[in-house]
């Protein structure tokens, strides 16, 4: 496997959703069908303008992508099939060269991401309610 990550094109959008919705059913089984449907709509119309966002390739292939406003990751999703092989350290590995603090808020009972911010080296900063859906969310730091 090959992983390359560049700049997002708009010509992406269709692959980001997918591997968006492929990696969210798996991470966020707890999120409802009307959230998620908003955040689908949210993602090319609110996010996606305003955020630095990259993209993981593997072949001609999106295969994950990392958006970030300012020192803040909006989202890092990468498509279930290739977690394990590397995209998601090397979107962070990006961020990480960009800022070299970086932010995030995740889904308390998102496992799989709460993992993978551990072994990157996050930490716990606070914990409060997610406005919209009621979950806990945990606010987490990387210093390097």
């Amino acid at each position: 496997m090959n992983i390359t990550i560049r700049p997002y094109q708009n010509i992406d959008l269709n692959d980001l959703l997918a591997v968006w919705e492929r990696a969210t059913k798996l991470a966020h089984p707890f999120l409802t069908a009307p959230f998620l449907e908003q955040e689908r709509h949210n993602i090319p119309n609110i996010y996606l303008p305003i955020a630095d966002t990259w993209v993981a390739v593997d072949k001609s292939n999106v295969i994950g992508f990392i958006a970030l406003i300012g020192n803040e990751v909006g989202a890092i999703f990468v498509d279930p099939g290739y977690h394990g092989h590397g995209a998601g350290k090397a979107l962070m590995d990006k961020a990480q060269s960009l800022h070299s603090t970086l932010e995030l808020d995740v889904f308390k009972e998102n496992q799989i991401g709460r993992r993978f911010y551990d072994r990157y080296g996050f930490k716990l900063q606070s914990e409060k309610t997610h406005e919209d859906t009621g979950n806990k969310i945990l606010r987490l730091l990387y210093n390097t």
